[in-house]
């Protein structure tokens, strides 16, 4: 059985409160803490979408319900530039496949169709879970690098692109008519400030 840490989360979106109630119960069997929502309403009502989660979560969500439906929220979901981070599995009756399909191709992480098999869904859920990990862990590196960055001088950027372009010191001096030994003092502090040893880490490090 895998274990999780206690901040990884799946919200449940699902109108029907037995459905919710088994899911719940599902997953605790797993070690899975869950949230349910009775409407994609409530959902979007309770959670701030200024910002993207920090810690690694999924959506099972029900195709269809009354009022906003499961595609109308995964639709809203996909207009968020971190929607990666939250994994979306939909849950079908069988005149829905073909929605879920759909949605799938169009991003969604997987669909289940009711009624489901408990470990399949449950499988799909720790694979969902793993994805969104990933993606929160390069936002938060992400994030980082970002800070760091901003702790460069305009001058120590100009020298930092070329230095990532692998130009030799010579060169780098040359092309902003400034000295070697200026070059030098700028690539120590990049360094530095970074936290990187090498050209090669610089480079692996920062994507421009």
């Amino acid at each position: 059985m895998a274990t999780h840490p206690a901040h990884h989360k799946v919200y449940i979106v699902e109108d029907d409160a037995g459905v919710r109630d088994a899911l719940s119960w599902l997953l605790r069997t797993r070690r899975l803490l869950s949230e349910p929502y009775a409407s994609a309403e409530a959902f979007l009502h309770d959670l701030c979408w200024q910002a993207p989660p920090r810690e690694p979560c999924c959506l099972l969500l029900d195709v269809r319900m009354p009022g906003m439906s499961g595609l109308a929220l995964f639709e809203r979901l996909l207009t968020l530039p971190w929607a990666a981070a939250i994994p979306v599995l939909f849950l079908s009756g069988h005149a829905d496949v073909a929605t879920a399909v759909d949605a799938v191709k169009r991003g969604a992480f997987d669909f289940c169709e009711k009624p489901f098999s408990d470990n399949a869904l449950v499988d799909r859920v720790e694979q969902a879970l793993q994805a969104s990990a990933a993606h929160v862990t390069r936002m938060a590196n992400e994030s980082a690098i970002a800070q760091l960055l901003t702790q460069l001088t305009d001058r120590e950027r100009d020298v930092m692109q070329r230095v990532i372009a692998g130009l030799p010191n010579k060169l780098v001096a040359d092309e902003l008519d400034i000295s070697v030994r200026t070059v030098e003092v700028h690539r120590a502090r990049i360094f530095e400030k970074m936290g990187v040893k090498s050209a090669v880490e610089l480079a692996n490090k920062v994507r421009f």
